[in-house]
């Protein structure tokens, strides 16, 4: 039997494409035609190299929250500016009770307007524009606690005029420019008990520890017993603290004494009401007030 040649194949793509629906070359332009609808809706970004440069900078990383030891004292509003002592004195006398202004430096525990004029010169304290004025300060208390638990309060204070002051009060001071509550309480130690130490600054820091979570801030606001007269705002920022070596029993410190950065300043406080000696016992916590 005889067999002839059998037909041609055709290759299996052509005869796909041969056989392929006419509606399969809409279909596959149909996302293309999609795209691009939504490319005239949504354009594209332009590069990053044309986008105009940024006005702010943020930090990589996230922000550390301070801790309140760490956080320096709020500015104080614009300090008023004066001159000397006798411009201070001139702008006060019509803003106070003639009675109040005339007992500064003369009713015994007061302090005069030399003392205000350095504390305004240092940035110890600031001063309201109004009447009466107000005098702000931010303080820093600290209770010192001896060995078996009592507290160190200062329970008066000899002056440089020959007048005695009771305080009945812990340990403080006013705080200086941005400074913390922290490094207050080392200025603070040192300056006020640092007298009964042996060895220098080093020395009295090193014996100073603040107790973690004893910060607290509250804010009063009362006539000062410095400046009769003179209503003041006291940001009270206090903390629990030990010193090493202090004496367990009844004792006295001497004021570290420090003159003025300029000529005027040594001048006024070669006239202030300074404190010569401070006098601390030692009481139960619950008959101290902070």
């Amino acid at each position: 039997m005889f067999i002839g040649p059998s037909p041609p194949h055709t290759p299996l793509v052509n005869r796909r494409n041969n056989h392929r629906p006419r509606t399969a070359t809409v279909s596959s332009a149909l996302p293309d035609l999609f795209l691009a609808a939504i490319s005239l809706l949504w354009p594209s970004p332009k590069p990053l190299l044309s986008l105009p440069p940024n006005r702010f900078s943020f930090p990589l990383t996230p922000r550390r929250r301070s801790t309140a030891m760490s956080r320096r004292s709020p500015p104080s509003p614009p300090p008023q500016r004066f001159a000397n002592p006798q411009s201070l004195s001139d702008w006060l006398e019509p803003r106070l009770p003639p009675d109040s202004f005339a007992a500064w430096g003369v009713k015994p525990g007061t302090k005069n307007v030399h003392n205000l004029w350095l504390e305004l010169s240092d940035g110890e304290s600031s001063i309201t524009d109004s009447t009466p004025p107000v005098r702000a300060v931010n303080v820093v208390t600290v209770r010192v606690i001896g060995k078996n638990g009592k507290i160190l309060v200062e329970g008066r204070q000899e002056l440089s005029d020959g007048s005695v002051r009771e305080r009945f009060r812990p340990l403080s001071e006013k705080m200086k420019p941005d400074e913390t509550p922290d490094e207050a309480v080392f200025r603070a130690v040192r300056e006020e008990l640092g007298s009964i130490f042996d060895g220098g600054e080093d020395d009295v820091v090193g014996r100073v520890k603040i107790l973690p979570g004893s910060y607290s801030r509250r804010v009063e606001e009362k006539n000062s017993m410095s400046y009769p007269g003179l209503p003041a705002r006291y940001a009270l920022h206090s903390v629990d603290a030990t010193v090493e070596g202090l004496p367990e029993e009844d004792f006295c410190t001497e004021e570290n004494e420090c003159d003025g950065e300029s000529v005027e300043e040594t001048r006024a406080a070669g006239k202030a009401v300074t404190v010569k000696r401070h006098h601390w016992k030692w009481f139960s916590p619950g008959s101290v007030r902070a």
